[in-house]
């Protein structure tokens, strides 16, 4: 990562990057990134009762002396989906290595060829701008133009 960034910055970013990143099949194989959103979503939505049930359990059987065990099980469960929007986060401003900068260009180029506009190419692109670039290509290209690349 080029630059420090707060853990509420990277949160907010790895929720941008959610909204951003393409969900699509063919991407699945070479990035991390669809089963982290997915893992992360469903930690959203499931994870919050599993921290309630966990301490709501020992309230409603008065098992005060379990009570540390459970709270610790709430917060561990409560930090999930936070660790996988951070590592989001923290993806987002990610610098490309230089295969997958290379494919960026590519792309990049490949868009422009077909007549559409797009901000310019990105000397050290991240992974951001290569998320924006795949959601264009995705919308933008015909699907025999991916062919080479899937």
């Amino acid at each position: 990562m080029s630059e420090r960034v707060s853990l509420t910055q990277s949160i907010k970013n790895g929720q941008k990057y959610m909204e951003l990143w393409p969900m699509r099949k063919e991407l699945t194989p070479m990035f991390p990134e669809q089963r982290i959103i997915k893992a992360t979503k469903f930690g959203i939505k499931v994870m919050p009762a599993v921290a309630a049930i966990s301490v709501l359990t020992q309230m409603a059987f008065s098992n005060a002396p379990a009570m540390p065990q459970a709270i610790v099980i709430a917060l561990f469960a409560i930090s999930l989906p936070v660790q996988g929007m951070w590592w989001l986060g923290n993806r987002y401003n990610t610098q490309l290595p230089p295969a997958l900068a290379s494919w960026y260009r590519e792309l990049h180029q490949k868009i422009i060829e077909t007549g559409f506009a797009l901000e310019p190419v990105k000397a050290k692109p991240r992974y951001k701008e290569l998320a924006m670039t795949l959601n264009r290509a995705f919308r933008q290209l015909d699907r025999r133009d991916f062919e080479r690349w899937f």
